[in-house]
């Protein structure tokens, strides 16, 4: 699959099977998602697997799919506002690397912001000054959903003089 199709046909997936994806597999996509662009090479994000007694105190209402995998990715806050920002933008491409790591393999995943409120950052030991980028479920899709429709790119590009 080369990049272009893995970007137009990645998916958030709402089911998985119940199928096992080895660890060692999700730390290689980790370490893909890790070139991610970073400002300074603060490599800001922080991944947890989410236990089942995490995942059960979390109490998301569709269990993340029954994804086999759960993990939280947060990015470290900064010393100042700008690195704070450049830090989260990092981690989101860290994110965008990761799904996509994921889907080129055949895995699928959920990006849930469920872990951002403050009853599950609690839950998580998310520290104070932290930012929550995603909760994700991980796992092989029992379906895949079409794509929705997109606005024309055309749409959303102008010109600066």
């Amino acid at each position: 699959m080369n990049t272009i199709e893995a970007i137009r046909t990645r998916r958030n997936i709402k089911a998985f099977k119940p199928d096992a994806i080895a660890r060692e597999t999700i730390v290689s996509w980790l370490e893909a998602a890790s070139f991610a662009p970073n400002h300074r090479m603060t490599e800001p994000w922080e991944i947890r697997f989410v236990g089942p007694e995490t995942r059960a105190k979390l109490n998301h209402k569709t269990d993340f799919g029954a994804a086999p995998v759960v993990l939280l990715l947060t990015s470290k806050g900064g010393a100042t506002p700008i690195e704070r920002e450049e830090n989260l933008m990092a981690s989101a491409c860290f994110a965008q690397n990761f799904l996509l790591a994921a889907h080129s393999e055949g895995a699928g995943t959920f990006w849930s912001s469920l872990a951002a409120s403050p009853r599950s950052r609690e839950i998580l030991g998310v520290p104070e000054g932290d930012d929550v980028v995603g909760i994700f479920g991980v796992g092989y899709p029992e379906e895949e959903p079409p794509a929705k429709e997109r606005t024309p790119i055309a749409q959303k590009i102008s010109d600066l003089a």
